[in-house]
């Protein structure tokens, strides 16, 4: 029997009407609509100290990092949708990356959440350039954690012109854009799974 892929879903973005957080739920439709399990969290509910190896030595990684990084076991994929801060990614879904990263361990058993888990990639700004530039910086630390990257993306530009009253893309383009990446994401989580149930 085929698995039915799980998605994991969240925005690099926790503020309200984000941009990223629009595209996420957009990617959370259309994963729905090609028979993906998907669910939606928020990185506001996984708050995380900065990156610190002096804490990390003293206290260990925090429960938030387990926690996501049990989320993302569970998991076949995952979609993240960023913003674009100065052109690179934003500190808090790079440090959500970061201590996620140093998990090794949960309830005594080794585990590395990140390391061959598949990963769909949106962006967004409200320019012309849609967060490309973040994007490939994203991809690279990705790749750079073991991840499984799929080749298609989808990047939102004018962001705040992008969405109907109902949170639907307005371009065509970006509709189909964001069909190609999901129907990716969903075959390659098909092939390459590795999940380990929460």
């Amino acid at each position: 029997m085929a698995v039915i892929p799980r998605i994991l879903v969240f925005a690099g973005s926790i503020r309200v009407g984000a941009y990223s957080g629009r595209t996420a739920d957009a990617a959370l439709r259309e994963l729905a609509v090609q028979g993906a399990v998907a669910t939606r969290i928020s990185l506001a509910d996984y708050p995380l100290p900065i990156l610190d190896e002096d804490l990390e030595r003293e206290k260990g990684v925090p429960e938030n990092a387990v926690k996501l990084g049990r989320l993302i076991s569970g998991h076949d994929g995952l979609l993240i949708a960023t913003p674009e801060y100065n052109g690179s990614i934003p500190p808090l879904l790079k440090n959500t990356i970061d201590w996620v990263s140093r998990v090794r361990r949960d309830g005594g058993r080794p585990v590395r959440p990140l390391a061959g888990k598949v990963a769909g990639l949106c962006s967004s700004s409200n320019g012309h350039f849609a967060g490309i530039r973040c994007i490939n910086h994203l991809r690279a630390v990705l790749v750079r954690c073991q991840m499984e990257v799929v080749t298609p993306e989808c990047s939102v530009p004018d962001g705040g012109d992008a969405f109907d009253g109902e949170g639907n893309f307005r371009d065509e383009r970006l509709h189909t854009s964001m069909e190609h990446l999901c129907r990716t994401l969903i075959e390659t989580s098909r092939m390459l799974s590795t999940r380990i149930e929460a």
